[in-house]
């Protein structure tokens, strides 16, 4: 059957390539943008898709920019169009009036793009399309209506029931194993053997959520350390000369690293579903751990405290680490929101706040972010629903009684409380 399928999808890619062959003539790619909003034929409708993005893939920069121009100004909501429509629909609730409006309530450029997916691999253009416009958003502000208008339809796109999960080994193929090494953004791999040190152990795991849309690439990975306890440093997680213990023999799963892939799938969480998925895999292949935590980085900790006037109270390991505790229970930002970027992703994810340690992370990278500091975030099963419940309604941070008492101190201390 697959290679029937596979025969079957062959021929069809032909006969659409040999129809875009006749239909380019050098139009501009607003024209065939506007012809594929218009085609009927499901053929010449692939066809069409395909030139759109071919000719997008010859773009240079200042071509992408116009060409964003165009689909924000040109493909937007008929705003007269629809508020019509509203209050058609609002004075008679008839069939035809809501299938009007819901046809009006959404812009040119999303069913352009659903389009532009009917093509083999064109999900993968589409999220590099992405990854253009948002280098393009800092200087061209008024392209962010565009930019969520990708970010709703990858939504769906990319939703949990598409993904899917798998282990990333030793054994797992070269291209799959050069990603994760390209793609790691925490703690960075130095080589083909510092990688084999992260995979190939008994008590080392890694899973990353695929598309099967973008089958060769990940979406998200994370990287696991199972441990005897609750390691306090990253160095001794990565350690060449660590003792190494057989998987049934741990009681804690670490996860030390959380890289996302695609810069142009910012913006759509897999991270929530990855942590919790991976967790409730190995509690029931290894039934002896009891324990899921992280050990994070505190990326923008320094710089608060320095903002703060604080460096001297940061200089010795226990002043750092009640500094840590203050700034990851209560600094926030203006819409309430922690500061810290990696706390947000786990509080909201229903994690709690569990522990801080000082001398964490002593690499060049570590000690400038956050002196050193690093923080975990304990995922307890049976009370995530309902952190994450209070989180979102809220704010209401989830932290243990250690935490807890480390940040009164450091508010004690503060200068404006003297």
């Amino acid at each position: 059957m697959s290679l029937l399928a596979d025969l079957t999808s062959t021929l069809f890619d032909r006969r659409y390539l040999r129809v875009r062959r006749e239909k380019r003539n050098g139009r501009s790619i607003e024209d065939l943008c506007n012809d594929l909003l218009t085609s009927r034929g499901e053929v010449s409708g692939v066809a069409l898709a395909s030139t759109v993005l071919d000719a997008y893939a010859a773009l240079d920069r200042a071509g992408r920019l116009a060409f964003f121009r165009y689909l924000s100004a040109e493909l937007d909501l008929d705003s007269t169009a629809l508020a019509e429509a509203v209050a058609a629909y609002a004075g008679s609730r008839d069939p035809g009036a809501y299938r009007r409006l819901m046809g009006l309530a959404e812009p040119r450029r999303q069913e352009l793009a659903r389009r532009m997916n009917q093509v083999p691999g064109a999900t993968r253009q589409l999220v590099q399309m992405r990854c253009d416009l948002i280098d393009e958003l800092r200087g061209a502000p008024e392209l962010a209506r565009l930019d969520m208008d990708f970010r709703h339809l990858f939504k769906s796109w990319f939703n949990r029931g598409f993904l899917v999960l798998r282990p990333i080994n030793w054994e797992s193929p070269a291209h799959i194993l050069e990603k994760i090494i390209a793609y790691e953004a925490v703690h960075a791999i130095h080589s083909w053997q510092d990688l084999r040190r992260r995979l190939q152990p008994a008590d080392r795991r890694c899973f990353a959520f695929f598309h099967p849309a973008m089958p060769d690439e990940p979406l998200i990975f994370v990287e696991v350390a199972l441990t005897k306890g609750i390691p306090g440093s990253i160095q001794g997680v990565l350690s060449e000369e660590r003792g190494q213990i057989e998987a049934g023999e741990a009681d804690t799963a670490v996860f030390y690293s959380i890289s996302n892939c695609q810069k142009g799938l910012a913006g759509i969480s897999f991270g929530n579903s990855l942590i919790k998925q991976v967790a409730e895999d190995l509690g029931r292949e290894l039934p002896g751990l009891k324990t899921f935590v992280t050990l994070s980085p505190i990326p923008t900790l320094m710089k608060w405290i320095r903002a703060q006037g604080r460096e001297a109270e940061a200089a010795t390991p226990e002043g750092l680490r009640r500094l840590a505790a203050l700034y990851l229970a209560e600094a926030k930002r203006p819409d309430g929101q922690p500061m810290d970027p990696v706390a947000r992703f786990h509080l909201g994810n229903g994690a709690i706040l569990h522990e801080v340690h000082s001398g964490a992370d002593i690499s060049a990278n570590g000690m400038e972010q956050s002196g050193g500091a690093m923080v975990n975030y304990l995922y307890d099963l049976a009370k995530v629903a309902r952190n994450h419940q209070a989180f979102a309604e809220g704010g209401k941070v989830a932290a243990s009684g250690q935490i807890s008492g480390l940040a009164k101190q450091a508010q004690a201390q503060s200068p404006k409380a003297a």
